[in-house]
């Protein structure tokens, strides 16, 4: 078990906010932050949803926090409103250019400013680059990614593959983490120190060819660096 020394909840509210107030995307005063047993919630509003997006990214990024509620609200100006077939058209243009992603491999469907992708691809970087393509979008309210990864490896050759890249990682303490595999499933429990450690384990994971989906049971535990 890790030895903790809590932060405060006033103190991660500080730092959450003066987190939102460095990350040049995002309109801190429009956000509200309340923080409850470690545990933030975000209200408020933003203009697009890729400052929404970057504001929940940024508040992952502070140490202390053990779960983020993400309230708030896109309301768009009318000069940025778009209809659903200008958005669809759109995102299917900036799919065009993402040379990493097969043509063809990924539909899109646009309802009410949402964006739902499907399709299959064989690596994970292809499905987070599919939702990077139209996150920022203008008119884009949400976005859903139902895109799947097609089996590739066999359970063991993922666990072997993930805990290798565990170990390399300079970010991770491979040895608080855990790796269990089902088929193309893998499950990831044990400690981490912070929410910014979680989501690299988890995206280490996903990097492994052949992974289908990521169960990420990773407690964070925060615990400064002592002198």
């Amino acid at each position: 078990m890790i030895t903790t020394t809590e932060k405060t909840d006033a103190e991660i509210k500080n730092d959450v906010l003066a987190e939102l107030k460095y990350e040049p995307s995002v309109l801190v005063t429009d956000i509200g932050v309340l923080v409850k047993d470690g545990a933030v919630t975000l209200n408020g509003y933003v203009t697009n949803y890729g400052e929404k997006w970057d504001a929940v990214r940024a508040a992952k990024r502070v140490s202390g926090v053990r779960a983020i509620a993400d309230d708030i609200n896109v309301k768009m100006s009318d000069s940025l409103c778009r209809t659903d077939g200008d958005i669809a058209a759109a995102a299917a243009n900036r799919m065009d250019w993402i040379t990493s992603i097969p043509k063809g491999t990924v539909q899109m469907t646009v309802t009410e400013g949402r964006i739902q992708l499907e399709g299959q691809l064989e690596w994970w970087y292809q499905k987070d680059a599919a939702e990077n393509a139209v996150r920022y979008l203008t008119g884009v309210n949400g976005v859903t990614n139902l895109i799947t990864i097609k089996p590739k490896l066999a359970a063991e050759d993922i666990k072997t593959a993930i805990t290798e890249a565990f170990g390399r990682n300079a970010v991770l303490d491979a040895k608080e983490i855990h790796v269990r595999t089902s088929g193309n499933k893998v499950t990831l429990s044990g400690e981490v120190c912070n929410y910014a450690e979680r989501d690299e384990a988890e995206r280490v994971a996903w990097a492994a060819p052949g992974v289908y989906s990521v169960e990420n049971e990773l407690t964070v535990v925060w615990s400064p660096d002592e002198d």
